[in-house]
């Protein structure tokens, strides 16, 4: 059994671990939520941490907390934010609504922190705390956590992804292969066209990220119990969100209305869903190259993905696709917390949401899958990936659909019997059209020609 210290609150005395530097309702909150073996990330302490120091800088400047102590707090947060006491932050995701242990938590903390370096006694509520309430300091460190990942980690990688798909396609460019619809074989495109598919689609998810970012940096600091502002200065949410810029480096506000910000998260709601769709995205082009990549020999055989490691306990030389597939699962785990979070965004209820730490745990856990399967799909699949060129002048040569191009000439009805005919005898198309057309050998080539057929229009 370890050493105990006894700590007192408003309902009481609690047992704490002595070395612990958090105190009494950190500790209520440890025995009361004993759920699960989850605690609430990094990123979210850290969030958390710099709210905590920001609102000491500007109550010190509005003449509310004396320069000494919020000095010693600001110091304390510093400390923190360079990666010391993380293990200090024990309490389960699964908690009380609000967060409110959470936040007291930080508050015990700091305040703990600030009184050693002080050497005098530091409150957690009337120091820490002061100006502020969990009601809007735990949707501000949503906030500030998620726009901070999205702006620092999560549309970085994915851009990266875009670019490095991009380069691909530019590699790729004379490369054509049979394009597929139905998973059944279709006119042919290039593969560059394929990639740059993918590329739109993951620049119209970053700019749809982006831009729902807007209402998540107007911040609820300010509105503190119920949106009305009590006991907080009239200046405190301008200047809170002035001094956390200066710290965070993003440009944060404050909200036009803090009842929006307490009672809904419509804000995180609305970024979890494009965060979805960029994870939609990255399953499609996961999918897609799991389809390429198949065989070798009994599958597509199109590309072949760099073999990682390898693919079977049991089955020797054996490699698989495992980027793509564990993208796909990161991919899926973001699907489902957006449902979570659509959930949890419907609990608002009055003047408070009460599903914020599971919010903020799955919002930032989706920030942290996506920005990292979008650097590895980069890595180790899109860059690394090389072309099956043999297997895919045999699928086009032998491709029936190819007779598509050949409708304004000779009619449609004409074109599917020599499609049937050639997809039957396995026969290339070029082969069956010679002989049931009157059209020479050397036209048929020209208006055959896979890679003329890539751009469109009608040939000729």
């Amino acid at each position: 059994m370890g050493k105990y210290r006894v700590e007192t609150d408003s309902m009481g005395q609690v047992e704490v671990p002595e070395n612990a530097l958090y105190q009494a309702q950190t500790q209520r909150a440890v025995d009361n939520f004993a759920i699960s073996d989850l605690v609430m990330p990094q990123t979210f302490i850290h969030a958390l941490v710099s709210v905590k120091s920001a609102a000491a800088s500007a109550n010190a400047k509005l003449g509310l907390l004396d320069q000494k102590i919020a000095d010693a707090i600001t110091s304390s947060c510093k400390t923190i934010l360079e990666g010391a006491h993380l293990d200090q932050f024990p309490v389960d995701v699964f908690q009380t609504g609000s967060g409110t242990s959470s936040n007291m938590n930080a508050n015990e903390v700091i305040a703990t922190l600030a009184s050693e370096r002080l050497g005098e006694s530091v409150s957690p509520n009337d120091h820490v705390n002061m100006g502020q309430s969990s009601n809007d300091v735990i949707p501000t460190t949503i906030q500030v956590s998620t726009s901070v990942g999205v702006r620092q980690s999560l549309l970085p990688a994915a851009r990266y992804l875009s670019q490095k798909l991009e380069e691909k396609a530019e590699q790729l460019s004379e490369v054509v292969k049979t394009g597929r619809t139905h998973l059944m074989d279709a006119m042919p495109v290039t593969m560059a066209q394929e990639l740059l598919g993918w590329k739109a689609q993951i620049d119209a998810a970053c700019n749809g990220v982006e831009a729902s970012l807007a209402h998540v940096e107007a911040l609820a600091q300010g509105g503190t119990a119920v949106g009305t502002g009590i006991n907080a200065h009239s200046d405190f949410s301008d200047t809170f969100a002035k001094e956390l810029s200066d710290l965070t480096g993003v440009a944060f506000t404050a909200s036009h209305n803090f009842f929006y910000n307490l009672s809904s998260q419509d804000a995180i709601v609305s970024v979890s869903g494009q965060i979805k769709t960029l994870a939609v995205a990255l399953m499609k082009i996961s999918n897609d190259l799991r389809w390429m990549n198949s065989g070798p020999l009994a599958g597509l055989g199109e590309i072949e993905l760099e073999a990682l490691q390898p693919g079977s306990s049991i089955m020797p030389g054996k490699v698989n696709p495992v980027i793509p597939e564990a993208v796909a699962m990161a991919s899926a785990q973001v699907i489902g917390n957006d449902t979570t979070i659509t959930i949890a965004g419907q609990s608002g209820n009055f003047q408070l949401n009460v599903m914020l730490p599971v919010i903020a745990f799955n919002i930032l856990q989706s920030i942290s899958l996506m920005s990292n399967s979008a650097k590895r799909l980069a890595d180790k699949a899109i860059t690394t990936f090389s072309v099956r060129q043999d297997n895919l002048n045999v699928a086009l040569a032998k491709n029936p659909i190819l007779v598509t191009a050949l409708n304004p000439v000779i009619g449609y009805l004409k074109a599917a019997e020599i499609a049937k005919k050639a997809y039957k005898q396995q026969r290339p198309i070029i082969d069956v059209a010679e002989e049931e057309t009157d059209l020479p050998r050397a036209e048929l080539e020209a208006l055959l020609d896979p890679n003329k057929l890539t751009k469109g229009g009608i040939a000729n």
